[in-house]
């Protein structure tokens, strides 16, 4: 099976560790091929657009995309081409896993084995009815929460549960104060966990949740919870297991999936070859999961573990002295 995925390279470390990620595919032969679209600062320069049509349109057509990070310049148009992209395909459900990995500068070597699922579209994020004051001392915003957006998400982060053979779901609110917003989310995961009796539901207030991941991460399994609040909480994940070089994001709609390293564009080290691909490389095997490929996804996970356990061509981050491409030549070697 011959599938097309649309590929963005993006800014700044973004084309080296895409070029490093699809020479490890290339290795697995997966029967993906890649059609290129442009978008952030070249996009910009090319056509005047961040978002051009013809990316959109490559999107639209093919359903699964896989981005770098890309730069949204400071100024006029939409606050973030991430924000913009999940809002455009409706991609509702933000999926980031945290897992310890060897060899790696973490508080947790070990022990670390979680999925945030995070409603991607709604809540305070979304930073909807923005308003200043014509004083400028008085700054407001809306903060909306949906039965239908609730519902969803927190039935996506169950399936997925379900799915991978995971036993527990953490719903995470602040509904002791919220009481509408925050208050809806948790009433709607009730109901929704009601139709789970196989999957135990445990409820947390975000600021305990996020106390308790610092102390003990290996009591969860799957997060669930609203948009700001998952923002930060997968944050603090990624910081548990090595930080954002580590950290991949998938970003799911029911017509079309983006996956990603969540990382930033790092223009500082760009074009130095010291860039870590492990992000996208880990967003890259989402994908696969995605595009019902698992044992493809497993194979590349456990390369990249292999990799690490052999300290072979480690990027500085990881306190190797390799670089990108002869780190992804490393891990292509085990796939």
């Amino acid at each position: 099976m011959t599938q097309t995925i649309t590929v963005i390279r993006g800014d700044g470390i973004g084309p080296e560790i895409m070029d490093a990620t699809l020479h490890v595919l290339d290795a697995m032969d997966v029967g993906l091929q890649y059609e290129f679209a442009d978008a952030g600062l070249v996009a910009l320069e090319t056509t005047g657009e961040l978002l051009p049509a013809a990316t959109m349109d490559s999107i639209r057509r093919n359903r699964v995309a896989l981005k770098s990070p890309l730069t949204t310049p400071v100024g006029g148009g939409f606050s973030s081409i991430n924000v913009e992209l999940r809002k455009r395909f409706d991609l509702y459900a933000n999926v980031r896993p945290a897992k310890s990995f060897p060899n790696t500068r973490s508080r947790f070597p070990s022990g670390v084995d979680l999925i945030t699922v995070r409603e991607n579209t709604e809540g305070a994020y979304s930073a909807e009815g923005q308003e200043l004051s014509p004083d400028g001392d008085t700054a407001t915003s809306i903060t909306k929460t949906t039965r239908r957006g609730s519902e969803r998400i927190v039935r996506y982060a169950f399936d997925l549960a379900r799915r991978t053979g995971r036993k527990q779901v953490t719903v995470v609110h602040k509904a002791n104060i919220l009481k509408s917003t925050s208050g809806l989310f948790l009433k709607v995961a009730r109901e929704v966990a009601a139709q789970y009796p196989d999957i135990q539901c445990n409820e947390l207030i975000v600021d305990n949740c996020c106390m308790q991941l610092v102390m003990r991460p290996e009591q969860f399994d799957i997060i669930v919870t609203t948009n700001l609040f998952g923002d930060i909480i997968s944050d603090l994940c990624a910081g548990l297991v090595g930080g954002l070089g580590l950290a991949p994001g998938a970003n799911i709609g029911t017509d079309a999936a983006i996956f990603e390293a969540v990382h930033g564009t790092a223009p500082d080290i760009a074009g130095q070859g010291k860039a870590n691909p492990c992000a996208l490389l880990l967003g890259a095997a989402q994908m696969l999961d995605h595009l019902g490929l698992p044992e493809k996804a497993t194979r590349l996970r456990e390369a990249i573990v292999a990799t690490l356990e052999a300290k072979d061509s480690l990027t500085p981050d990881l306190g190797g002295s390799g670089n990108t491409q002869a780190f992804a030549k490393a891990i292509a070697s085990r796939v």
